[in-house]
């Protein structure tokens, strides 16, 4: 556990603080050693002092968890399932199980943060190259319109070309005007992103496109999968492993999935039909489940599933790169020949009239 902050933790900083107090528990040495041992080992002081308020709580009578939920930097997932591993003796596996539930985590944040920055960065780029072609490169090829007669040739530049040197006139004078806005843009958008509503809302928008739909639900179905196999093997119920499980889905598509799963098991479903009934799970990953449910070895191929899916998302991301890349190339490329043919076919007029 490294460079920890009074914030929330990141989810390499969760691993590692679940795989160092997994592999104490395992040893024999209790909680409260275990936080007193981490303290004397780490030189960082911020780490030093969240780990001294946990050792706080512990020794003033308090539980592991409500010594994890008093820093205020841990997830309600984690302390949640950690009240659990203490309820049923079986701390030592669920810090074991945390650790790699967030390494899990990570390398999926990874993932769908490659998938979604390659585009932003093509995007960006394509903008700042057509933006100074209008600005500076078409006022250029104008002077040189000029100078070559074309006032005394009696013919001026018209149709997109003059469309297109108007509006770089109209960037160049206004340059600040449109920063700030774009700036005011991208703010409202990061601002948007980090509240439930603006996820949901960019789930949606993102489910009307075949790429991003098939990653956002390979992503659920990872994350759901392995949240559902740690809760199984930390002695939930099905019930109560969906109940906690839902709490870390953001796609609304899924989510509705989840809530139809709940309502099937309260009607009396089995767990593991009310998994494929509602499609929580499809295809081969249903049979997995169907097959589970029938041999009593869910909380294994849940997650199984969840590795699965991640290596599932991965060649999703892939393909969905193997098809941008080009796709962003040709469309910058049919952009900048629209703006140099618009300078070069008059250029070309005015010398075949000299």
């Amino acid at each position: 556990m490294e460079h920890l902050q009074q914030k929330s933790l990141s989810y390499p900083e969760l691993a590692s603080f679940c795989g160092e107090m997994g592999m104490i528990l395992r040893s024999g040495i209790s909680a409260l050693e275990g936080l007193e041992l981490l303290m004397e080992d780490t030189q960082n002081d911020a780490e030093k002092t969240l780990l001294d308020t946990m050792y706080q709580s512990m020794q003033s009578g308090g539980t592991f968890a409500d010594a994890l939920s008093r820093t205020g930097v841990f997830p309600s997932y984690l302390i949640h399932m950690t009240a659990i591993g203490e309820e049923t003796g079986r701390l030592d596996d669920v810090m074991e199980s945390l650790s790699a539930h967030y390494q899990r985590e990570e390398s999926l944040s990874r993932s769908i943060r490659s998938s979604l920055s390659y585009p932003l960065i093509m995007i960006i780029l394509m903008l700042v190259v057509i933006v100074i072609l209008i600005t500076k490169v078409m006022p250029v090829f104008n002077q040189v319109f000029k100078q070559l007669g074309s006032e005394q040739l009696g013919t001026e530049m018209t149709g997109l070309s003059k469309g297109i040197l108007l509006l770089g006139s109209v960037l160049s004078r206004y340059a600040l005007v449109f920063v700030i806005l774009i700036a005011a843009v991208i703010a409202a958008g990061i601002v948007l992103t980090r509240t439930e509503k603006g996820r949901h809302l960019a789930g949606k928008l993102g489910h009307r496109f075949r790429h991003f739909r098939e990653i956002a639900d390979c992503s659920a179905s990872c994350r759901f999968a392995g949240a559902m196999a740690l809760a199984l093997k930390s002695g939930l119920t099905p019930e109560r492993g969906l109940e906690f499980s839902r709490n870390l889905i953001e796609d609304p598509f899924y989510l509705e999935r989840i809530d139809q799963c709940c309502a099937e098991i309260e009607q009396g479903t089995e767990f593991s039909g009310a998994l494929v009934k509602t499609k929580v799970f499809t295809g081969v990953y249903a049979r997995m489940t169907a097959i589970a449910g029938k041999s009593g070895m869910m909380d294994e191929v849940m997650e199984q599933i969840a590795d699965r899916c991640e290596e599932e998302l991965r060649e999703h991301i892939t393909s969905f790169l193997a098809v941008l890349e080009p796709t962003l190339v040709i469309i910058l490329s049919v952009i900048v020949g629209i703006i140099l043919l618009s300078v070069m076919l008059p250029l070309l007029g005015i010398m075949a009239g000299l």
